[in-house]
């Protein structure tokens, strides 16, 4: 297993920001395990979930990984909705360790429902990550989620919360929604 904790700590300086937003776009959404000052619903652009990342810690164990979505690159017009928080700068020994299975924080454009837009951070696990799976038919991801489980609870559960959260954003996610059908005809 890996831990970018350590790498995490030396991207950004977290000083530098008048105002720290963390936008979340998996589990984030509704696992909301530290304190925030605000949140607000909102979008970033040019980005893509996929459930292209392993979960060795967290929703799979490192014989067995889970599979949990990171972003891909796409289109700048396209959007993918999710949940902004304002935080401290304190919160991140938290998320830094929660997120350190391959993820990396970045800037990134964050657009709230006002349309108004602030610099955030992002945590993204990028095809480089040793836990990096990579794409797969959408019937094989399924699967693998149905027989993944981990410290965090069954792979299945993170899908299925993440499609309901979805849901209540109004947000489209077909490729979120194709395999919660898939594996909701496994089940």
């Amino acid at each position: 297993m890996i831990d970018t904790s350590g790498q995490n700590k030396d991207r950004q300086n977290l000083a530098d920001f008048d105002e720290i937003w963390l936008f979340g776009y998996g589990s984030l959404i509704y696992k909301v395990d530290f304190p925030f000052i605000e949140k607000s619903v909102a979008s970033i652009k040019g980005w893509q979930r996929k459930f292209w990342q392993g979960s060795h810690d967290h929703r799979g164990t490192p014989d067995n990984p889970g599979r949990v979505v990171t972003l891909t690159p796409v289109a700048k017009y396209i959007e993918c909705i999710g949940m902004a928080y304002r935080i401290t700068e304190d919160e991140f020994v938290h998320l830094d360790h929660r997120e350190k299975n391959g993820y990396l924080r970045h800037e990134v454009t964050v657009q709230f429902e006002n349309r108004k837009s602030k610099q955030g951070l992002i945590y993204i696990a990028d095809e480089d990550n040793m836990a990096f799976l990579g794409k797969a038919s959408i019937s094989e991801i399924a699967q693998q989620i149905l027989e993944s489980s981990g410290p965090s609870g069954e792979n299945r559960e993170y899908l299925l919360e993440l499609a309901s959260s979805l849901r209540k954003l109004n947000a489209n996610d077909e490729h979120i929604f194709e395999i919660e059908k898939a594996l909701l005809k496994l089940i």
